[in-house]
């Protein structure tokens, strides 16, 4: 949808239908909520901007009505969501509303003038000013700050325009409008000189001037202030019958400038702080271009270029010549320094530097004489490594950001095929490239001839593909091969060897890791040079190459094979030296570590594989447990399945918990791999032979999920796989708790998780206290509990969020939107089931988007809106897997459609989903699928007594009361209207003692 609130407020569908909110109260409340599109506004400020200061009576329960029928009027196109602090009208800030768009296109605008680029400016600004259809928040009137604020952003966009078309050569045109906006705004001195500048421009001195007495007179009457320096400077250029334009040696630029309006922005702030300013970076990261943009915004701005000099002695003379000083009739002074400190010695000009690497002292000489005897020079110096001046304020130019560099790709693209629209690949080339503008430029270039699918593809020889640049530009800034080498021939023999090494390394290194793999000892010096000659990228105490520059400096490295080695050897010891700790109180630090080192340990165990699978399968099951709580679904299934053909059908000595972890590995639970059973009973046969205390207890977990509930394993055997160590008995307890709530008996099964929390709690894992948080959570909602139910699921939630641990996160904000449903309090409600459905599709957890869709469903349907509902329900039967955690999730979808086809009155199709269901109910591995399914039968059973039995066969195989669930409340309520406390107690006793036999029973 598109908002307008530039004007009257003004709502369109994407196909320019208009909608209609409602009067003048509505109204005001969506433009109160389109002002923080996308973000929370509170309850407070949404009553103050409706009611003022002194809201009437009962305000919140108007609020509340208001956006119900706000909400109606807007479905199904935007939503506006309920939030623990207010509400949200849940579109995108960006592009969304009229007032957002003129706030980013008056910023574009103004970075365009600011770098020089007139005609852009311009165009942007208009494009931006022509969003105002009159007096802005028309529809708000006590919004006086917000309106003032955007009639200042506006006025200041009016203001940047006519700057850039009085560049472009404007004025005429432009008195009338200037002299109609100084009458809104007699103070502005900006005014006043933009219209002294239109008079000149149009042939009208005198009346230039006359506007400068005009100025002087308001200004001393309304202020008691004088003139600006900048308008009395126009006044005496106007009086000497010529406006100063200030020539630049600046190179004139063939291309646009795409992407790096944020660092134009802070070169221009550290310029105005700073005499020396440094921009340093790789090759190929924009550095001369950015400088050039920088140096077209400043007045009396010289460029140059010191990449063709070999010598350091010659800068000077370069500079003189930049600057146009020649030595005339008279005798040269005594050397070019000295010459240059006495051309410069009462000049205001910026210097710019550009390419001082391969000189870097004697530029830095050169700087610190200039910057010491001429106090109007400022220098902008460009260079892989900085100049290491006292004073000087070091700008890194770091790779574009995806968004910019995809926009620069396509702006160079359509230079060599006309027309082309963009590509699917086109943001993976750029990512490919690092994001570097001179590689991206160099690609797009290639698209004479290549596809896009087919540039991607060969990005693996970037060296090669990318060897055809400007011939204008100097050979070592051509290619992007001479760009990296011109950088690699600058480094000295040590950093070349460290260099080279480190190319071993994915996703970057901290300095153990380095130490210890590099074999260089105390590399801190080393690696702090790379840093300054922009060969490696520091943030965190990680030590990072580009991919472009490791590849080049990957080919010089003669001891490959070593060096994956000893990698892999230091990952696999890492990452077993963490594998304890993620089961306690330090996970936290841990997981962190080795989320910084998934590149790394990928990398070592696709060595390994390859290599020494023995090693690889040790790395493998120390990994399994981090990849369960952090990695998607199925992520590593290929390299499982790698390994497995690399050992063969056996385990290797000694190796079978890891072996079985590995088979473990491969199952996906889709239901879509026809050697998925066989591998599972492989598992089994493994895990049975395993007579002593595990390794690595978590793989107990990871079986149950492979293989189903571990009911045909002997409690003692389990009882010694887990050992004496804490967290294998708080494990024991989950497992024995669940076990107990499949089998209908929940007041053990409460007992066991209870025990299992106070282990965990001993140990510190979060993933165990939250695996039992949710359960509990679970009995107390299921009880009517709701604020103990919610209490619980908040704490789990706390340890899982502190885990970035997705699919549990999902599940405990799924519980959590279960029980707030069966209080009836909607609010977040769908919040918390779609943000549980985002979070399982993440984590590639099928089923687990299968029940948060169903959630949605119950919701829907619960509010009467079977429509809706049925939607859902059909969606999370299309994402359930075929794997046994799938049945009773299927169960429950079945059931859910056939609930909301008894809602509509179709008891005939009612009774179809709840047979379907049936067929599955009698296949789960659990009890509570059939009671679910017997509750659900019960309100379209043919008679009261039939209900009340099937009533009693719930509860009987669940082992207790369902009192918080309110479709089996109803039920209750509607069957025992329609009997007598005798006859529904015996029905209902009957149906108990039958339990799975009632509800079987055709």
């Amino acid at each position: 949808m598109r908002f307008g609130i530039l004007g009257p407020l003004d709502i369109r569908t994407d196909d320019g239908t208009p909608i209609d909110p409602g009067g003048p109260r509505p109204r005001a409340l969506l433009t109160l909520l389109l002002l923080d599109a996308g973000r929370t506004v509170s309850v407070e400020r949404l009553t103050d901007g409706l009611y003022g200061a002194e809201p009437p009576a009962g305000a919140a329960n108007a609020l509340q009505s208001q956006i119900s029928r706000l909400r109606r009027r807007l479905a199904p196109h935007a939503e506006i969501e309920a939030t623990p602090a207010g509400y949200r009208l849940a579109v995108p800030a960006a592009g969304t509303t009229d007032a957002h768009q003129f706030e980013e296109h008056a910023v574009a605008g103004r970075a365009a003038l600011t770098a020089g680029d007139h005609r852009q400016a311009a165009a942007v600004l208009r494009d931006a000013l022509a969003l105002w259809r009159g007096p802005a928040l028309a529809d708000l009137p006590d919004a006086h700050a917000e309106r003032a604020r955007l009639a200042q952003l506006r006025l200041a966009a009016v203001q940047d325009r006519i700057d850039a078309d009085l560049a472009l050569g404007g004025g005429p045109e432009l008195v009338p409008e200037l002299r109609a906006l100084l009458s809104a705004h007699p103070l502005s001195e900006r005014l006043y000189g933009q219209l002294m500048r239109a008079l000149h421009a149009d042939g009208r001195p005198a009346e230039a001037l006359t506007v400068f007495e005009e100025a002087r007179r308001t200004l001393a009457d309304e202020l008691g202030a004088d003139p600006s320096a900048e308008l009395s400077t126009l006044h005496l250029e106007l009086l000497r019958g010529r406006r100063t334009e200030h020539r630049r040696s600046v190179p004139a630029q063939l291309t646009r400038f795409v992407g790096r309006e944020p660092e134009l922005g802070r070169i221009a702030r550290a310029l105005s702080e700073a005499r020396l300013v440094t921009l340093t970076g790789p090759g190929g990261a924009g550095k001369t271009r950015l400088a050039i943009e920088a140096a077209q915004a400043q007045a009396g701005a010289c460029f140059v270029e010191l990449a063709p000099l070999t010598d350091g002695t010659r800068i000077p003379y370069a500079v003189l010549t930049a600057l146009d000083v020649r030595d005339g009739f008279r005798a040269p002074a005594s050397d070019g320094m000295d010459r240059l400190l006495t051309a410069l010695e009462d000049r205001e000009t910026l210097l710019v530097l550009d390419n001082c690497e391969h000189l870097v002292e004697a530029a830095a000489g050169l700087a610190a004489r200039l910057l010491a005897s001429c106090p109007g020079v400022r220098v902008l110096a460009t260079s892989r490594e900085s100049l290491g001046i006292t004073g000087e304020a070091v700008l890194p130019v770091p790779p574009l950001p995806p968004e910019p560099a995809v926009r620069l790709f396509l702006d160079r693209a359509r230079a060599v095929r006309p027309g082309f629209e963009g590509h699917a690949r086109v943001a993976d080339i750029c990512a490919a490239l690092d994001g570097l503008p001179l590689a991206i430029e160099l690609a797009a270039a290639r698209l004479r001839t290549l596809t896009p699918d087919e540039l991607a593809e060969r990005l693996d020889d970037r060296f090669r593909l990318l060897n055809r640049g400007d011939r204008s530009k100097a050979p070592r800034h051509r290619t992007l091969r001479a760009v990296v080498e011109w950088s690699w021939d600058l480094l000295d023999d040590e950093e070349r060897e460290l260099a080279s090494r480190l190319t071993v390394f994915r996703g970057g290194a901290g300095l153990e890791a380095v130490e210890a793999v590099c074999a260089t000892p105390y590399p801190e010096d080393l690696l702090a040079s790379l840093v300054e000659k922009s060969f490696l990228e520091v943030s965190e105490g990680r030590y990072r190459m580009l991919e472009t520059i490791r590849a080049f400096a990957a080919e010089r490295c003669d001891r490959v094979r070593p060096l994956r080695d000893a990698h892999a050897t230091y990952f696999r010891e890492l990452t077993e030296r963490a594998e304890p700790a993620l089961r306690g109180g330090g996970q936290l630090p841990w997981m962190a570590r080795l989320d910084a080192e998934r590149e790394n340990l990928d990398a070592a165990l696709r060595h390994l594989v390859a290599t020494a699978p023995e090693e690889a399968l040790r790395l493998m099951a120390a990994l399994s447990w981090f990849w369960r709580l952090r990695a998607p679904q199925g992520e590593r299934v290929p390299l499982a399945h790698a390994l497995l053909t690399a050992l063969g059908d056996s385990p290797p000595p000694g190796l079978a918990e890891e072996y079985a972890l590995c088979l473990m590995n491969t199952i996906t639970g889709r239901g879509d791999d026809p050697g998925e059973p066989g591998r599972i009973a492989r598992v089994a046969a493994l895990m049975h032979s395993l007579d002593g205390p595990l390794r690595l207890p978590f793989t107990m977990v990871l079986w149950s999920l492979a293989g189903g509930p571990l009911y045909a394993v002997d409690d003692d055997l389990l009882t010694v796989q887990v050992g004496d160590r804490p967290w294998g008995r708080a494990l024991l307890d989950l497992g024995l708790a669940y076990q107990a709530q499949f089998k209908g008996d929940p007041s053990a099964s409460e007992a066991h998780f209870a025990r299992s929390l106070a282990g965990f709690r001993t140990t510190g894992d979060r993933w165990g206290m939250a695996n039992c948080l949710d359960p509990l959570g679970g009995f107390a909602g299921r009880r009517g509990e709701y604020a103990r139910a919610l209490e619980l699921f908040d704490e789990g939630l706390e340890y899982v969020q502190e885990l970035d641990a997705p699919e549990e996160t999902s599940d405990l904000l799924r519980s959590r939107a279960t029980v707030l449903l069966y209080r009836g309090d909607t609010e977040d409600v769908v919040t918390h089931f779609r943000r549980a459905a985002d979070l399982a599709r993440a984590a590639g957890a099928p089923d687990k988007v299968a029940a948060a869709r169903r959630g949605l469903g119950d919701s829907a349907r619960l509010s009467g809106n079977e429509n809706h509902a049925r939607v859902h329900y059909e969606s999370a039967l299309e994402a359930c897997a075929a794997n046994w955690f799938s049945v009773g999730e299927t169960v429950l979808i079945l059931i859910g459609l056939g609930r909301t086809a008894a809602a509509e009155g179709d008891l005939d199709q009612a009774r179809d989903w709840f047979e379907q269901a049936r067929t599955h109910a009698l296949d789960a591995p659990d009890v509570l699928a059939l009671a679910a399914l017997a509750e659900a039968l019960a309100c379209v059973a043919p008679c009261p007594e039939r209900a009340a039995e099937l009533l009693g066969a719930a509860e009987g195989l669940r082992g207790a009361s369902a009192e918080g669930d309110p479709d089996v409340v109803r039920t209750k309520k509607d069957v025992r209207r329609k009997m007598s406390p005798e006859a529904y107690d015996k029905a209902f006793e009957r149906g108990r003692a039958l339990r799975s036999a009632a509800v079987s029973e055709r």
